[in-house]
């Protein structure tokens, strides 16, 4: 979310509060429009967005009330969190779904201008951080986060991508302020200006930096997950609505409950599912929504997500975005509860699957997994012509690269996948004997 963003965001709350969508006053009989704000390509947050749409799970549950009204949901797809505060907070919008630092926008907003909203449900998270990356030019000679000082960065303002920019720079011993030149740019624009040379680096969510790394446009510099602060998007609702039509948002978070099953269910088809509607490449999708990918779904509002989020004011406070912001108020988990029944307490309780090396073979609906990242090159070396995907999880982080993006580190006959430069040399280090090789090295040495 951009700086100037948020003051056109400001400005378009000033447009009229008529025409609104399903906050409006319904009598039996009549017709109430549910407005949805979603971002398609943020791909985190699909179970409330692209995934559940296509599944029309929502329509089904709004259906199934038979409370006299007829339901129609108007969904409304933005490139990032900011217009969807400004159309929620304009009473325009009913429910939406946006990362961590722009929640916190949208709460700050909402009390701002009387229009409270409230946290409702998470979609995707990583409790490392691993949704946001710092990528390079493929030819790029820098290796390390202390590379960028000095350097022009390009960023989304106000975004988790700029959270994990701001911290990972002053564990660096970068000033965020003084030591680089950052550009406040859309992802879009930002990628446009790696590819141009006009920036030096940039820091982005989900699914920029894989994406750019897929198509061999960028490579990664810094992982997220580095920092292991958790990241997550979620679901918001206005608080007005949320009274008006409790059995409305129960509907929502049920369907949205039963995409996350699908999901988990059917990862590949899902991925495909959403790479037709957004564009975006399957195997990029699957990167972070697979079976062992980047992020985790799981609707409820975990404790840590909360403290994460709680910890998070103080980067937009010091950004000069918002003052300070009540979290405890903002977070609403009633609805959710009530919504998952029996089940939230495991939800709750439930931690992410560990990371594993998966092949995602051609033709297939489903991945092969192996229990070491070497098996998976053995595999790949053998099948190269049948293989549509390969993933491996960084030995340090655990978060899932392209294998052939990875950097390899050979450590006797261990063979150990990084996602960046600096944590593989910091291995090389630690471990006498181990050398970084190249991925068609690995292979061979893996055949």
């Amino acid at each position: 979310m951009k700086r100037t963003a948020v003051s056109l965001s400001a400005a378009a709350l000033l447009l009229p509060l008529s025409a609104c969508g399903g906050s409006a006053e319904a009598g039996s009989g009549s017709t109430v429009t549910v407005t949805v704000g979603y971002q398609s390509k943020t791909i985190n947050t699909v179970t409330a967005g692209t995934l559940l749409r296509s599944l029309g799970y929502f329509e089904k549950q709004l259906n199934a009330l038979h409370d006299g009204h007829t339901y129609k949901v108007d969904w409304q797809d933005y490139a990032t969190g900011a217009p969807i505060t400004a159309q929620m907070t304009a009473g325009k919008i009913d429910i939406g779904s946006m990362g961590d630092f722009p929640l916190l926008l949208n709460a700050a907003r909402g009390k701002q201008l009387g229009r409270p909203t409230h946290l409702i449900s998470v979609t995707g998270y990583n409790l490392r951080g691993g949704l946001n990356t710092v990528v390079t030019a493929p030819d790029s000679r820098l290796t390390t986060l202390k590379d960028l000082k000095g350097k022009k960065v390009s960023t989304s303002i106000g975004s988790a991508a700029d959270g994990t920019l701001v911290r990972a720079l002053q564990r660096a011993g970068i000033d965020p302020d003084k030591g680089i030149s950052k550009l406040n740019q859309q992802p879009a624009v930002g990628a446009s200006a790696l590819s141009a040379g006009s920036v030096d680096a940039l820091s982005q969510f989900v699914a920029w930096p894989g994406l750019l790394a897929y198509q061999g446009k960028a490579k990664a510099l810094y992982d997220g997950a580095q920092l292991n602060l958790p990241t997550f998007h979620g679901v918001t609702a206005r608080e007005d609505f949320a009274k008006r039509h409790p059995a409305v948002l129960d509907a929502f978070l049920k369907a949205q409950n039963q995409a996350t099953d699908y999901l988990r269910g059917h990862p590949v088809t899902a991925a495909e599912k959403v790479a037709e509607a957004t564009g975006l490449p399957a195997e990029v999708v699957y990167l972070y929504n697979g079976a062992h990918g980047i992020a985790t779904f799981d609707p409820a509002l975990k404790p840590q997500l909360v403290t994460a989020l709680e910890q998070d004011v103080s980067v937009l406070k010091a950004a000069k975005l918002t003052g300070d912001v009540d979290v405890d108020a903002f977070v609403d988990d009633r609805y959710v509860k009530k919504a998952l029944g029996a089940s939230y307490a495991e939800r709750l309780a439930s931690s992410p699957a560990p990371a594993a090396s998966e092949v995602w073979a051609k033709g297939s609906d489903r991945t092969t997994t192996f229990k070491a990242p070497k098996e998976l090159l053995t595999y790949v070396a053998r099948h190269r012509d049948a293989v549509h995907a390969a993933y491996v999880p960084d030995a340090t982080t655990g978060t899932l690269w392209f294998a052939d993006k990875a950097v390899w580190v050979a450590d006797g006959d261990r063979l150990l996948p990084f996602v960046t430069p600096a944590t593989a040399q910091a291995y090389v280090a630690a471990h006498d004997g181990a050398r970084t090789v190249s991925y068609r090295v690995a292979l061979e040495r893996a055949s």
